[in-house]
Protein backbone atom coordinates (compact mmCIF):
# COMPACT_ATOMS: atom_id res chain seq x y z
CA UNK A 1 0.00 0.00 0.00
CA UNK A 2 1.42 3.34 -1.11
CA UNK A 3 0.34 5.24 2.03
CA UNK A 4 2.14 2.78 4.28
CA UNK A 5 5.28 2.86 2.15
CA UNK A 6 5.44 6.65 2.42
CA UNK A 7 4.73 6.49 6.15
CA UNK A 8 7.64 4.10 6.59
CA UNK A 9 9.93 6.51 4.74
CA UNK A 10 8.75 9.40 6.94
CA UNK A 11 9.25 7.45 10.17
CA UNK A 12 12.64 6.13 9.10
CA UNK A 13 13.98 9.69 8.83
CA UNK A 14 12.13 11.21 11.75
CA UNK A 15 13.63 9.84 14.97
CA UNK A 16 17.02 10.02 16.67
CA UNK A 17 15.94 7.38 19.21
CA UNK A 18 14.39 3.91 18.94
CA UNK A 19 10.63 3.93 18.30
CA UNK A 20 7.99 1.24 17.75
CA UNK A 21 5.16 1.87 15.30
CA UNK A 22 1.97 -0.13 14.96
CA UNK A 23 0.05 0.50 11.72
CA UNK A 24 -3.71 0.44 11.23
CA UNK A 25 -3.59 -3.12 9.89
CA UNK A 26 -1.69 -4.45 12.91
CA UNK A 27 1.80 -4.52 11.34
CA UNK A 28 4.50 -3.48 13.80
CA UNK A 29 7.81 -1.93 12.77
CA UNK A 30 10.79 -1.07 14.97
CA UNK A 31 12.91 1.97 14.15
CA UNK A 32 16.37 2.28 15.69
CA UNK A 33 18.28 -0.02 17.99
CA UNK A 34 17.69 -0.49 21.71
CA UNK A 35 14.76 -0.12 24.06
CA UNK A 36 12.03 2.02 22.42
CA UNK A 37 11.29 5.33 24.14
CA UNK A 38 7.68 5.19 22.91
CA UNK A 39 5.22 3.31 20.75
CA UNK A 40 3.13 5.07 18.13
CA UNK A 41 -0.16 3.40 17.24
CA UNK A 42 -1.89 4.54 14.05
CA UNK A 43 -5.54 3.54 14.46
CA UNK A 44 -6.49 4.60 10.94
CA UNK A 45 -4.94 5.87 7.72
CA UNK A 46 -4.16 9.59 7.76
CA UNK A 47 -3.93 10.88 4.17
CA UNK A 48 -0.37 11.60 3.08
CA UNK A 49 -1.55 14.72 1.25
CA UNK A 50 -2.65 16.19 4.60
CA UNK A 51 0.77 15.48 6.12
CA UNK A 52 2.50 17.04 3.12
CA UNK A 53 0.32 20.14 3.49
CA UNK A 54 0.78 20.72 7.24
CA UNK A 55 2.56 17.96 9.14
CA UNK A 56 2.22 19.37 12.66
CA UNK A 57 -1.44 20.33 12.17
CA UNK A 58 -2.34 16.91 10.74
CA UNK A 59 -0.56 14.87 13.39
CA UNK A 60 -1.78 17.20 16.16
CA UNK A 61 -5.41 16.82 15.14
CA UNK A 62 -4.98 13.07 14.73
CA UNK A 63 -3.65 12.84 18.30
CA UNK A 64 -6.51 14.96 19.64
CA UNK A 65 -9.05 12.73 17.86
CA UNK A 66 -7.47 9.46 19.01
CA UNK A 67 -6.46 8.46 15.48
CA UNK A 68 -2.91 8.30 16.85
CA UNK A 69 -2.07 6.99 20.31
CA UNK A 70 1.28 7.33 22.08
CA UNK A 71 2.40 4.78 24.65
CA UNK A 72 5.47 6.13 26.44
CA UNK A 73 7.17 9.49 26.93
CA UNK A 74 5.41 11.96 24.63
CA UNK A 75 7.84 14.79 25.40
CA UNK A 76 10.85 12.61 24.61
CA UNK A 77 9.19 11.44 21.40
CA UNK A 78 8.60 14.98 20.18
CA UNK A 79 12.12 15.98 21.24
CA UNK A 80 13.66 13.28 19.07
CA UNK A 81 11.54 14.41 16.12
CA UNK A 82 12.88 17.95 16.51
CA UNK A 83 16.45 16.68 16.85
CA UNK A 84 16.31 14.53 13.69
CA UNK A 85 17.40 16.91 10.94
CA UNK A 86 15.45 15.07 8.21
CA UNK A 87 12.23 14.62 10.20
CA UNK A 88 8.87 15.79 8.90
CA UNK A 89 9.12 18.75 11.34
CA UNK A 90 12.42 19.97 9.89
CA UNK A 91 12.47 18.92 6.24
CA UNK A 92 11.15 21.65 3.96
CA UNK A 93 9.29 19.21 1.74
CA UNK A 94 6.95 18.47 4.65
CA UNK A 95 6.13 22.12 5.38
CA UNK A 96 4.43 25.07 3.76
CA UNK A 97 4.22 28.76 4.54
CA UNK A 98 1.51 29.75 7.00
CA UNK A 99 -0.83 32.48 5.67
CA UNK A 100 -0.46 35.89 7.26
CA UNK A 101 -2.99 36.69 9.98
CA UNK A 102 -4.40 40.10 10.86
CA UNK A 103 -3.17 41.69 14.07
CA UNK A 104 -5.53 44.63 14.24
CA UNK A 105 -6.58 45.68 17.73
CA UNK A 106 -9.88 43.81 17.23
CA UNK A 107 -8.19 40.62 16.04
CA UNK A 108 -5.55 40.79 18.80
CA UNK A 109 -8.33 40.99 21.39
CA UNK A 110 -10.10 37.97 19.87
CA UNK A 111 -6.83 35.99 19.81
CA UNK A 112 -6.00 36.73 23.44
CA UNK A 113 -9.49 36.00 24.68
CA UNK A 114 -9.68 32.69 22.82
CA UNK A 115 -6.73 31.48 24.93
CA UNK A 116 -6.84 33.29 28.26
CA UNK A 117 -10.61 33.49 28.64
CA UNK A 118 -11.09 29.74 28.76
CA UNK A 119 -11.65 30.65 32.39
CA UNK A 120 -9.63 31.33 35.52
CA UNK A 121 -10.92 28.04 36.94
CA UNK A 122 -9.09 26.11 34.21
CA UNK A 123 -5.72 27.75 34.86
CA UNK A 124 -6.13 27.51 38.62
CA UNK A 125 -6.30 23.72 38.22
CA UNK A 126 -2.64 23.39 37.21
CA UNK A 127 -0.76 26.67 37.59
CA UNK A 128 0.93 27.43 40.90
CA UNK A 129 -0.73 29.73 43.48
CA UNK A 130 0.84 32.85 41.94
CA UNK A 131 -1.25 32.23 38.78
CA UNK A 132 1.84 32.91 36.66
CA UNK A 133 1.60 31.56 33.11
CA UNK A 134 5.12 32.14 31.81
CA UNK A 135 8.64 30.79 32.24
CA UNK A 136 9.76 30.44 35.87
CA UNK A 137 13.31 31.07 37.12
CA UNK A 138 14.94 28.18 38.96
CA UNK A 139 17.70 29.56 41.13
CA UNK A 140 18.07 26.05 42.52
CA UNK A 141 17.27 22.61 41.10
CA UNK A 142 15.15 22.01 44.20
CA UNK A 143 12.94 25.10 43.80
CA UNK A 144 9.23 24.41 43.75
CA UNK A 145 7.27 25.83 40.83
CA UNK A 146 5.81 28.52 43.07
CA UNK A 147 9.24 29.48 44.41
CA UNK A 148 10.61 29.65 40.86
CA UNK A 149 7.76 31.91 39.73
CA UNK A 150 8.44 34.30 42.61
CA UNK A 151 12.11 34.14 41.64
CA UNK A 152 11.23 35.17 38.09
CA UNK A 153 9.19 38.17 39.18
CA UNK A 154 11.95 39.39 41.52
CA UNK A 155 14.66 38.73 38.91
CA UNK A 156 12.79 40.91 36.41
CA UNK A 157 12.12 43.74 38.85
CA UNK A 158 15.68 43.63 40.16
CA UNK A 159 17.12 44.05 36.67
CA UNK A 160 15.19 47.32 36.27
CA UNK A 161 17.07 48.89 39.21
CA UNK A 162 13.89 50.79 40.08
CA UNK A 163 13.67 53.31 42.90
CA UNK A 164 10.72 53.79 45.31
CA UNK A 165 7.79 55.85 44.00
CA UNK A 166 8.81 55.41 40.37
CA UNK A 167 6.23 54.19 37.88
CA UNK A 168 6.01 50.90 36.01
CA UNK A 169 3.88 49.66 33.11
CA UNK A 170 3.45 45.91 32.58
CA UNK A 171 2.30 45.16 29.01
CA UNK A 172 0.30 41.94 29.10
CA UNK A 173 0.01 41.78 32.88
CA UNK A 174 -1.67 38.38 33.19
CA UNK A 175 -3.17 37.82 36.63
CA UNK A 176 -1.09 40.63 38.10
CA UNK A 177 1.62 38.93 40.15
CA UNK A 178 4.34 41.24 38.84
CA UNK A 179 2.47 44.52 39.33
CA UNK A 180 1.32 43.59 42.84
CA UNK A 181 4.89 42.63 43.77
CA UNK A 182 6.22 45.87 42.27
CA UNK A 183 3.80 47.89 44.39
CA UNK A 184 4.06 45.98 47.67
CA UNK A 185 7.77 45.06 47.77
CA UNK A 186 9.43 47.73 45.58
CA UNK A 187 7.10 50.64 46.43
CA UNK A 188 6.38 51.40 42.77
CA UNK A 189 3.18 52.72 41.27
CA UNK A 190 2.38 49.83 38.94
CA UNK A 191 0.01 49.68 36.00
CA UNK A 192 -1.00 46.59 34.05
CA UNK A 193 -2.71 46.27 30.68
CA UNK A 194 -4.47 43.17 29.36
CA UNK A 195 -6.98 42.21 26.69
CA UNK A 196 -8.34 39.31 28.75
CA UNK A 197 -11.64 40.03 30.51
CA UNK A 198 -10.99 37.16 32.94
CA UNK A 199 -7.57 38.53 33.91
CA UNK A 200 -8.87 42.09 34.17
CA UNK A 201 -11.69 41.04 36.49
CA UNK A 202 -9.28 39.01 38.65
CA UNK A 203 -6.77 41.87 39.00
CA UNK A 204 -9.47 44.48 39.60
CA UNK A 205 -11.00 42.44 42.41
CA UNK A 206 -7.58 41.86 43.99
CA UNK A 207 -6.69 45.56 43.87
CA UNK A 208 -9.88 46.34 45.78
CA UNK A 209 -9.56 43.48 48.27
CA UNK A 210 -5.97 44.49 49.14
CA UNK A 211 -6.71 48.22 49.29
CA UNK A 212 -4.13 49.09 46.63
CA UNK A 213 -6.19 51.48 44.51
CA UNK A 214 -3.55 54.21 44.86
CA UNK A 215 -0.59 51.94 43.93
CA UNK A 216 -1.90 49.42 41.38
CA UNK A 217 -3.96 50.09 38.26
CA UNK A 218 -5.17 47.86 35.44
CA UNK A 219 -6.64 48.63 32.02
CA UNK A 220 -8.66 46.36 29.75
CA UNK A 221 -7.37 47.65 26.45
CA UNK A 222 -4.87 47.09 23.68
CA UNK A 223 -1.32 48.03 24.70
CA UNK A 224 -1.22 50.38 21.71
CA UNK A 225 -3.91 52.53 23.34
CA UNK A 226 -1.72 53.45 26.33
CA UNK A 227 -0.39 57.01 26.02
CA UNK A 228 1.27 57.77 29.38
CA UNK A 229 5.00 57.41 30.01
CA UNK A 230 6.59 55.41 32.84
CA UNK A 231 10.00 55.07 34.44
CA UNK A 232 10.01 51.36 33.69
CA UNK A 233 8.26 48.94 31.33
CA UNK A 234 7.99 45.18 31.66
CA UNK A 235 6.42 42.72 29.25
CA UNK A 236 6.44 39.00 29.90
CA UNK A 237 5.30 36.48 27.29
CA UNK A 238 3.68 39.19 25.18
CA UNK A 239 5.59 39.83 21.94
CA UNK A 240 4.86 36.26 20.80
CA UNK A 241 1.24 37.39 20.33
CA UNK A 242 1.69 40.57 18.29
CA UNK A 243 2.58 38.98 14.93
CA UNK A 244 5.64 39.34 12.74
CA UNK A 245 4.25 42.41 10.98
CA UNK A 246 3.72 44.25 14.27
CA UNK A 247 6.99 43.54 16.09
CA UNK A 248 8.51 46.90 15.15
CA UNK A 249 5.40 48.69 16.37
CA UNK A 250 5.56 46.70 19.62
CA UNK A 251 9.15 47.77 20.39
CA UNK A 252 8.34 51.35 19.34
CA UNK A 253 5.47 51.29 21.83
CA UNK A 254 7.86 50.10 24.57
CA UNK A 255 10.13 53.00 23.64
CA UNK A 256 7.29 55.54 23.55
CA UNK A 257 5.99 54.48 26.95
CA UNK A 258 9.40 54.86 28.61
CA UNK A 259 10.58 58.11 30.15
CA UNK A 260 14.06 59.23 29.11
CA UNK A 261 16.75 56.98 30.59
CA UNK A 262 14.08 54.54 31.75
CA UNK A 263 14.62 50.80 31.73
CA UNK A 264 12.56 48.01 30.19
CA UNK A 265 12.68 44.25 30.69
CA UNK A 266 11.19 42.28 27.82
CA UNK A 267 10.83 38.54 28.39
CA UNK A 268 9.59 36.23 25.66
CA UNK A 269 9.98 33.10 23.56
CA UNK A 270 12.70 33.63 20.97
CA UNK A 271 14.32 31.39 18.37
CA UNK A 272 18.08 31.15 18.19
CA UNK A 273 17.99 30.04 14.56
CA UNK A 274 16.19 30.94 11.35
CA UNK A 275 12.76 29.41 11.00
CA UNK A 276 9.12 29.99 10.14
CA UNK A 277 8.30 31.25 13.62
CA UNK A 278 4.86 29.66 13.54
CA UNK A 279 3.37 26.22 14.03
CA UNK A 280 0.13 25.48 12.19
CA UNK A 281 -1.37 23.32 14.94
CA UNK A 282 -0.55 25.73 17.78
CA UNK A 283 -1.72 28.63 15.63
CA UNK A 284 -5.11 26.98 15.09
CA UNK A 285 -5.81 25.49 18.51
CA UNK A 286 -3.72 27.23 21.18
CA UNK A 287 -2.38 30.66 20.21
CA UNK A 288 -4.19 32.12 17.18
CA UNK A 289 -1.98 34.68 15.51
CA UNK A 290 1.15 33.63 17.38
CA UNK A 291 4.64 34.20 15.94
CA UNK A 292 8.02 33.37 17.51
CA UNK A 293 10.69 35.84 16.34
CA UNK A 294 14.34 34.88 16.36
CA UNK A 295 16.86 36.83 18.38
CA UNK A 296 18.20 38.72 15.35
CA UNK A 297 14.70 39.98 14.50
CA UNK A 298 14.12 41.32 17.99
CA UNK A 299 17.52 42.99 18.23
CA UNK A 300 16.99 44.50 14.79
CA UNK A 301 13.71 46.03 15.94
CA UNK A 302 15.33 47.27 19.14
CA UNK A 303 18.08 48.97 17.12
CA UNK A 304 15.44 50.70 15.00
CA UNK A 305 14.10 52.50 18.09
CA UNK A 306 15.92 54.77 20.55
CA UNK A 307 16.30 51.76 22.85
CA UNK A 308 19.71 50.34 23.64
CA UNK A 309 20.59 46.88 24.83
CA UNK A 310 21.94 46.41 28.36
CA UNK A 311 21.72 42.65 28.87
CA UNK A 312 20.47 39.48 27.18
CA UNK A 313 19.80 36.33 29.21
CA UNK A 314 18.60 33.05 27.63
CA UNK A 315 16.43 30.88 29.93
CA UNK A 316 15.72 27.85 27.72
CA UNK A 317 16.28 25.22 30.42
CA UNK A 318 14.09 27.16 32.83
CA UNK A 319 11.11 27.04 30.47
CA UNK A 320 11.63 23.35 29.79
CA UNK A 321 11.49 22.69 33.54
CA UNK A 322 8.48 24.98 33.96
CA UNK A 323 6.56 23.11 31.27
CA UNK A 324 7.49 19.76 32.74
CA UNK A 325 6.07 20.87 36.09
CA UNK A 326 2.92 22.20 34.44
CA UNK A 327 2.52 18.88 32.65
CA UNK A 328 2.80 16.94 35.91
CA UNK A 329 0.21 19.25 37.50
CA UNK A 330 -2.04 18.88 34.45
CA UNK A 331 -1.85 15.09 34.61
CA UNK A 332 -2.81 15.23 38.28
CA UNK A 333 -6.11 16.95 37.40
CA UNK A 334 -6.88 14.90 34.28
CA UNK A 335 -10.23 13.64 35.56
CA UNK A 336 -11.41 17.14 36.45
CA UNK A 337 -10.30 18.59 33.08
CA UNK A 338 -11.95 15.78 31.10
CA UNK A 339 -15.13 16.14 33.14
CA UNK A 340 -15.27 19.90 32.56
CA UNK A 341 -13.94 20.21 29.00
CA UNK A 342 -13.89 16.76 27.40
CA UNK A 343 -11.29 14.18 26.37
CA UNK A 344 -10.34 15.94 23.12
CA UNK A 345 -9.62 19.20 24.96
CA UNK A 346 -7.51 17.34 27.51
CA UNK A 347 -5.45 15.62 24.77
CA UNK A 348 -5.01 18.95 23.00
CA UNK A 349 -3.58 20.69 26.06
CA UNK A 350 -1.49 17.67 27.07
CA UNK A 351 0.09 17.63 23.62
CA UNK A 352 0.64 21.38 23.74
CA UNK A 353 2.43 21.33 27.10
CA UNK A 354 4.62 18.32 26.29
CA UNK A 355 5.41 19.41 22.72
CA UNK A 356 6.46 22.84 23.99
CA UNK A 357 8.70 21.23 26.63
CA UNK A 358 10.24 19.14 23.85
CA UNK A 359 10.74 22.21 21.69
CA UNK A 360 12.71 23.91 24.47
CA UNK A 361 14.58 20.69 25.31
CA UNK A 362 15.76 20.30 21.71
CA UNK A 363 16.75 23.97 21.37
CA UNK A 364 14.10 24.48 18.72
CA UNK A 365 13.01 27.55 20.68
CA UNK A 366 14.39 29.54 23.62
CA UNK A 367 13.14 32.19 26.00
CA UNK A 368 15.17 35.36 26.40
CA UNK A 369 15.13 38.38 28.70
CA UNK A 370 16.19 41.65 27.05
CA UNK A 371 17.14 44.49 29.41
CA UNK A 372 16.80 47.79 27.54
CA UNK A 373 17.49 51.46 28.23
CA UNK A 374 15.87 54.45 26.57
CA UNK A 375 19.00 56.39 25.85
CA UNK A 376 22.65 55.47 26.29
CA UNK A 377 23.00 51.91 27.54
CA UNK A 378 23.26 51.50 31.29
CA UNK A 379 23.15 55.23 31.99
CA UNK A 380 21.42 54.84 35.35
CA UNK A 381 22.48 51.25 36.00
CA UNK A 382 25.42 50.03 38.10
CA UNK A 383 28.63 49.20 36.25
CA UNK A 384 28.31 45.41 36.59
CA UNK A 385 25.56 42.80 36.76
CA UNK A 386 26.31 42.16 40.41
CA UNK A 387 23.51 44.51 41.47
CA UNK A 388 20.99 42.03 39.97
CA UNK A 389 22.27 39.07 41.93
CA UNK A 390 22.67 41.02 45.18
CA UNK A 391 19.06 42.17 44.86
CA UNK A 392 17.96 38.64 43.97
CA UNK A 393 19.47 37.32 47.20
CA UNK A 394 17.88 40.14 49.18
CA UNK A 395 14.48 39.12 47.78
CA UNK A 396 14.94 35.43 48.50
CA UNK A 397 16.20 34.31 45.06
CA UNK A 398 19.02 32.01 46.12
Amino acid sequence: MLDKTIYKQIFKASFDAPIDVEFWDGEQVNYGDGEPIAKIKLNEIIPIKDIMAHASLTFGEAYMDGKIEIDGDLQQLVTTVYEAKDSFMNNSKFSKLIPKRSHSEKMSKEDVQSHYDIGNDFYQMWLDPTMTYSCAYFASETDSLEDAQWNKVHHILNKLHAKPNETLLDIGCGWGTLIFTAAKEYNLEATGVTLSQEQYDFVTAKIKSEGLEDRVHVFLKDYREIKQTYNHVTSVGMFEHVGKENLQEYFEQVNNRLADDGTALIHGITGQHDGAGVDAWINKYIFPGGYIPNIAENIGHILNTSLQLDDVEPLRRHYQKTLEMWTANFHDVKAAVVDAYGQRFYRMWDLYLQACAASFESGNIDVVQYLLTKGASGKNLPMTRSYIYHADVAHGVK
